[in-house]
């Protein structure tokens, strides 16, 4: 492809191509090479493999092509609110606000000849909420090629590979001013109809890169009357893509939904440059622009005729939003003092124009809540924004006030305290679950966090699986995560099977986090305390083996938690309907007797089925569960949180331990211990259980541990010895129960 004149690149001996390839002095067909032309993919500037790159006739010999050709590349991080900068346009205006410039907007002139757009294309849109506005261009007479070897050393500098002239102009278009579009193949488009619809049951679509996929309802996409074309503003279909025999195209410029293309992408696993910006939400106006500026790159890389006219479903630009704004109020945020007259001055660099406040204006403090009226004092000291149709983050008062900011300098701010009320003090909501968390952490219980969502096979193992049990998850990751738990043991139990792959059969685990089941027909979540127990309580004593987790030590640790949240007296009960995972005989109900004397029933603890625990692999022979209510357990919260006055006199511990029948509740035996007492009596803690010789058949030994505290009064050596005996005499008359040694 070259001729005599033409100014070509060469790679001179010691030169390095990329791929690492190092040119050198070698021998080809007996002559002797000297180095090597070109072409622009040896060089990594172009797609262009098939001839040598070509420069521009004017380039001096002996120039480097660093110098040549080179260029900057700015790697900008564009923050997730600001898609109107995923664009050249977009940059430039910003780095006019900086420098007190006006960026020159770009002029498309687009010279049309021929027939009408509307004699070879209709548009029909059946979904105006996911696809308000739908612009398309007709051109033919074109042939595909290669763009302009400029255009692709820009393209490729953006990350972007060059395709054809076809396709590249609608990249360039959308780099220069952020709208994507696309090009189908006219002759592949069944009367050049368009439809904008949801995909219905079974539908296929083969695109762009060759995947076969099954089209869930409902897919937004553009198709004809034959069938899918492409899925909206994500990736075009392979059946009208354009190729090297495409003679005439359809241009799409069209406005989609942002929610609705980020959730498709995220259904199917697409994410393209084009979806990057529809999720962050389009100009209106660009997709008349848009489709004006591809047609004419086309016609001039591609000899195509831009047919007359466009065909539009929504030619109307939306009404421009107005914001207002109190200068008092942002100067105060930014603890500087400017004068509203200042503050449009520095809004204006960006484009955003200021006027007068009316009472017909609005201030709105929070996006999506209602908006604050202005009377006419309010007006006179207030400033209207009229925003530019570009900048679809300024919702807010604050949008205003960053933007002042920014224009003023983060740095000439002065660094104080802003010059405002400190607000009334607000109870934390999660203090209660913090105070949770805290005490159990204290207890030596690691934090863990599941997942949310389960399988439907740990439903069923829980016994709440089936059709319509449960919450399905829309848009499942898997199948393993799609449904929403009704119970967090699912979770705990896998925590369980992980940590004895490590070699930690050790576990004592809890888990704050929701559940959610049907209520009524509506959805209902719960806050709940999950606690998973298994292995040793501690690491082996000195004196013997270590002490297992059993329910009795559980019910322990539910009733000291209890204790130290709220107040109410706690009292387990036996379970008569259990639950599927539950072990026969070893679970109990948790309540709690509450001042006004009514019951609460606070949750659940137990010992799991074995078999439930052997579903999901576990080694454990035994895993004790506690389920608590968090809604419960707050309101056993005292409104007023007292601080204990520390005691000048220590306290004295005892302990006891009594025999009674095996069939008598160990905690009923605590709550009589506990009215025995007296005053001074703080605390009731069964340590010992046992059961076996010496003891007769149908006897239990239960060990308490007793807690006496000085109250009001010095205690003496006598007040717990006087106590202790009023608890016995009241066992052996009540229970009739004995005292061993």
């Amino acid at each position: 492809n070259i001729e005599p004149g033409q100014r070509v690149p060469v790679a001179l001996p010691g030169a390095r191509l990329p791929g690492d390839r190092r040119i050198e002095v070698t021998r080809i067909a007996g002559e002797e090479s000297q180095g090597m032309l070109c072409s622009g993919a040896e060089l990594g500037l172009t797609a262009d493999a098939d001839g040598i790159l070509i420069l521009a006739p004017g380039a001096d010999l002996g120039t480097p092509l660093a110098d040549l050709l080179g260029d900057v590349v700015l790697d900008v991080d564009v923050k997730p609110n600001r898609g109107d900068a995923l664009s050249i346009v977009g940059l430039a205006r910003e780095v006019a606000a900086a420098t007190g410039t006006k960026p020159h907007q770009p002029v498309v002139a687009v010279t049309e000849s021929g027939d009408d757009t509307a004699d070879h294309v209709t548009v029909e849109v059946r979904d105006v909420m996911r696809c308000p506005r739908f612009v398309a261009r007709y051109l033919d007479g074109l042939k595909v090629g290669p763009s302009p070897t400029a255009t692709q050393v820009r393209l490729m500098a953006a990350g972007v590979r060059p395709v054809s002239n076809v396709v590249d102009a609608s990249n360039h278009v959308m780099l220069e001013l952020g709208k994507p579009t696309h090009t189908f193949d006219a002759a592949r488009v069944r009367d050049g109809r368009l439809i904008v619809r949801g995909a219905t049951a079974g539908e296929h679509l083969e695109t762009l890169d060759h995947v076969g996929r099954s089209l869930d309802e409902g897919t937004l996409l553009i198709a004809d009357a034959d069938g899918p074309l492409a899925m909206a503003g994500l990736i075009g279909g392979a059946a009208s893509e354009v190729s090297q025999g495409t003679t005439r195209v359809i241009i799409e410029s069209a406005i989609f939904d942002a929610l609705t293309i980020r959730r498709t992408g995220q259904r199917y696993g697409l994410r393209s440059e084009a979806s990057l910006r529809f999720e962050k939400g389009q100009e209106t106006r660009l997709a008349r622009v848009a489709a004006d500026g591809v047609a004419r790159l086309i016609a001039h890389w591609a000899g195509a005729r831009v047919a007359r006219g466009v065909i539009d479903t929504d030619p109307q630009d939306p009404p421009q939003v107005r914001l207002a704004f109190r200068p008092r109020r942002v100067s105060q945020w930014l603890g500087v003092d400017l004068a509203g007259a200042e503050m449009a001055e520095l809004l204006g660099r960006e484009g955003i124009a200021t006027a007068a406040a009316t009472t017909q204006d609005t201030v709105q403090l929070i996006s999506g809540e209602r908006p604050i009226p202005l009377d006419e004092k309010a007006a006179a000291d207030a400033l209207v924004a009229l925003i530019p149709s570009h900048r679809r983050d300024l919702a807010v008062e604050a949008d205003l006030a960053e933007e002042v900011a920014r224009m003023y300098g983060y740095d000439g701010l002065p660094k104080r305290l802003p010059d405002t009320l400190m607000p009334r003090y607000l109870d934390d909501p999660q203090r209660g679950q913090n105070d949770v968390r805290d005490l159990l952490s204290g207890r030596g219980l690691d934090e863990v966090v599941t997942v949310g969502l389960i399988a439907p096979a740990d439903h069923a193992r829980l016994g709440k699986g089936g059709s319509g049990a449960t919450i399905q998850a829309a848009n499942p990751v898997s199948a393993d995560h799609s449904e929403l738990r009704r119970s967090m043991l699912p979770g705990l139990v896998r925590c369980l099977v992980d940590n004895e792959r490590q070699r930690r059969d050790d576990v004592a685990v809890f888990e704050l986090g929701a559940t959610h089941s049907w209520l009524d027909g509506r959805p209902d979540e719960r806050h709940e305390l999950a606690i998973l127990l298994a292995g040793a309580v501690a690491p082996p004593a000195v004196e013997g083996p270590s002490r297992h987790w059993d329910v009795a030590a559980a019910k322990g640790l539910v009733e000291w938690l209890v204790e130290r949240v709220g107040q109410g007296r706690i009292r387990f009960e036996p379970a008569t309907a259990l639950e599927a995972v539950e072990h026969p005989g070893r679970t109990a109900l948790i309540a709690v007797e509450l001042s006004s004397g009514q019951r609460m029933e606070l949750g659940r603890v137990g010992e799991l089925d074995p078999r439930y625990l052997v579903s999901y692999g576990a080694r454990a022979e035994r895993a004790i569960f506690a389920l608590v209510d968090l809604r419960g357990l707050a309101r056993l919260a005292p409104t007023r949180r007292r601080v204990p006055v520390l005691d000048r006199t220590p306290g004295a511990d005892r302990d006891i331990s009594v025999v009674v029948d095996a069939s008598r509740p160990a905690n009923e035996v605590a709550a009589l211990i506990h009215a025995a007492g007296g005053p001074r009596l703080r605390s009731v803690r069964l340590f010992d259980r046992w059961e076996g010789p010496p003891l007769a058949g149908g006897e239990v030994s239960l060990g308490y541990h007793l807690r006496f505290e000085p109250g009001d009064q010095p205690l003496t050596d006598r007040d717990p010895e006087a106590a202790t005996a009023d608890i016995v005499a009241a066992l052996r008359d009540r229970l009739g129960a004995r005292i061993r040694g």
